[in-house]
């Protein structure tokens, strides 16, 4: 069994996801490992692109499954005793993939592990949070939007959950909670994830020893009314499942709002 699965997802970002897979070949991890693209049924000639590399194992899906579904796809497709979660918008730097598996080996209570989220400007992106509630949202959008974030994500911690843009876990942990939930198309699935782990007695750390490109807002930019619909699903779905008394109440919220 080699070190590490490299998991990566991929619609329709075909220049997204040749970036990231240069940025994989050009600077290779030591540890022992293997690429698998999990492709959610493009037409823009993302197949027969990630295919050109003899060494990416390519999983066709024939439809957009989702963003869970697509990755457990891979995982089970795959034979790596940790497996990276790895979104086809980041570029990662040479050693960063290494540094991440040094922190699960430091460390055995730790399951997932995040690293430092920024885009092509080198400003940081909130990847890490407290549970999803009605609570913690709101405070997370006002985090997200206000002059900290530069300084909170230069701090080692072990926050509640870690982005799915980039995610290291142990495949014993994965496999533990019976890997994502695919209820989820897309968004808050990473939130589960972590919450499915963490009730196990199992942690989850956020490195800034590692910093990984993400070049987020693609897919949002060309159908952000599709992409705000999948999340308001997700969301609502995530409240059923953790937050049944709040449900109610979003729900009749999101329809006010004409959002559900």
């Amino acid at each position: 069994m080699i070190d590490v699965s490299i998991i990566i997802v991929s619609f329709n970002a075909r220049a997204d996801l040749e970036r990231c897979l240069e940025s994989l070949h050009a600077s290779p991890p030591r540890a022992s490992h293997e690429i698998v693209v999990v492709d959610n049924g493009s037409s823009d000639g993302s197949v027969a692109s990630a295919r050109r590399s003899s060494d990416v194992l390519v999983i066709e899906s024939g439809a957009n499954v989702g963003f869970a579904r697509a990755n457990n796809a891979g995982i089970r497709a795959s034979t790596g005793t940790t497996l990276l979660l790895l979104n086809s918008d980041t570029v990662v730097p040479p050693g960063a993939i290494d540094r991440l598996l040094g922190e699960l080996d430091a460390q055995p209570d730790v399951a997932v592990v995040g690293p430092r989220l920024v885009d092509a400007n080198r400003h940081a992106e909130l990847s890490f949070g407290r549970m999803i509630g009605p609570w913690n949202e709101w405070r997370q959008k006002r985090l997200a939007r206000s002059g900290q974030v530069e300084s909170i994500t230069r701090q080692r911690h072990y926050p509640d959950w870690v982005s799915g843009a980039c995610l290291l876990v142990r495949r014993s942990d994965a496999e533990a909670v019976g890997l994502l939930d695919e209820r989820y198309f897309m968004y808050t699935e990473d939130v589960d994830f972590c919450a499915a782990i963490r009730a196990r007695g199992r942690r989850v750390l956020f490195t800034p020893d590692v910093q990984v490109v993400h070049l987020r807002g693609r897919s949002v930019a060309t159908a952000r009314d599709e992409t705000q619909a999948a999340y308001r699903r997700s969301q609502i779905a995530f409240y059923e499942k953790h937050h049944a008394f709040w449900a109610p109440i979003l729900k009749l919220y999101l329809r006010l709002r004409r959002q559900a």
